[in-house]
């Protein structure tokens, strides 16, 4: 029998997907990162997952981080010639924190599902 894919199941893997595509370009593809985080949390809220507090944090993270990554370069930077210091570089932080969040939480979801089989 087949089984029926739900939207939540396409949603989350188009999540992933994004997830990691982004990669290839962490300054540009940050948007893609983004967008990929969220439907990942989308996904996993509306499925009640039970990761999907960790999964909605991990989004704000990269919200928040991407924000002021785009924030400081329209300022000019930080650090070097910039008037801002290298400490305002401590605001982008949260970006690669939810993103590695989020990818070991899949990998660990990848090897729990694969054991449980």
């Amino acid at each position: 029998m087949k089984k029926k894919t739900t939207w939540t199941r396409l949603v989350f893997i188009l999540g992933v997907i994004a997830l990691i595509i982004g990669v290839i370009d962490p300054l540009e593809g940050s948007v893609i990162i983004v967008a990929g985080s969220v439907l990942i949390a989308v996904a996993a809220y509306f499925k009640m997952d039970r990761h999907y507090k960790i999964f909605i944090l991990t989004s704000l993270l990269i919200v928040f981080g991407v924000c002021f990554m785009f924030y400081l370069s329209s300022l000019g930077g930080f650090g070097g010639t910039s008037k801002l210091s290298w400490w305002w570089g401590l605001l982008i932080l949260p970006y690669p924190i939810g993103w590695l969040i989020a990818v070991i939480l899949l990998i660990i979801r990848a090897f729990k599902k694969e054991i449980s089989s």
